[in-house]
């Protein structure tokens, strides 16, 4: 991959219809960072109206990724994460912020915290990830 990162790729664009019916959002994409947001709609609330696990999982891992691929290149799969929920997320949009923490010619750790943002802007982590994504061969 070149020194340069390309534009932010768009979610829409992407082989992930999971990423379009979540209504996921890249909105930064740096060398080593990755910022993925998800709008909270009733869909992804869980009985008590917070968001489910299951969505926080999803903006950890695929955030991870993306910052992963900043370093390794679009051809990559997580190969493992570990997810500590700290709070319940409530608001009105979650996002997810992943940054490197080392990386080698095949692999990436990367690191990600999700904040809860409310309407008025307030934000408050509510789960904190750390994962890892490794290169793959797509022609095997």
């Amino acid at each position: 991959m070149s020194e340069e990162i390309a534009e932010i790729p768009t979610l829409a664009d992407a082989p992930q219809p999971f990423s379009v019916l979540i209504g996921a959002r890249l909105t930064e994409y740096e060398r080593g960072r990755a910022v993925l947001e998800i709008p909270l709609r009733e869909e992804l609330l869980q009985q008590f109206g917070f968001a489910h696990g299951g969505v926080l999982a999803y903006a950890a891992d695929n955030a991870l990724t993306f910052a992963a691929g900043t370093a390794l290149g679009p051809s990559i799969v997580t190969t493992g994460m570990s997810l500590d929920y700290l709070r319940p997320a409530g608001g009105v949009l979650l996002r997810a912020v992943a940054t490197i923490v080392s990386t080698s010619r095949r692999q990436a750790l990367c690191r990600c915290e999700i904040y809860a943002v409310t309407e008025d802007g307030t934000e408050k982590m509510c789960a904190a990830a750390q994962g890892s994504a490794r290169l793959i061969d797509l022609n095997r």
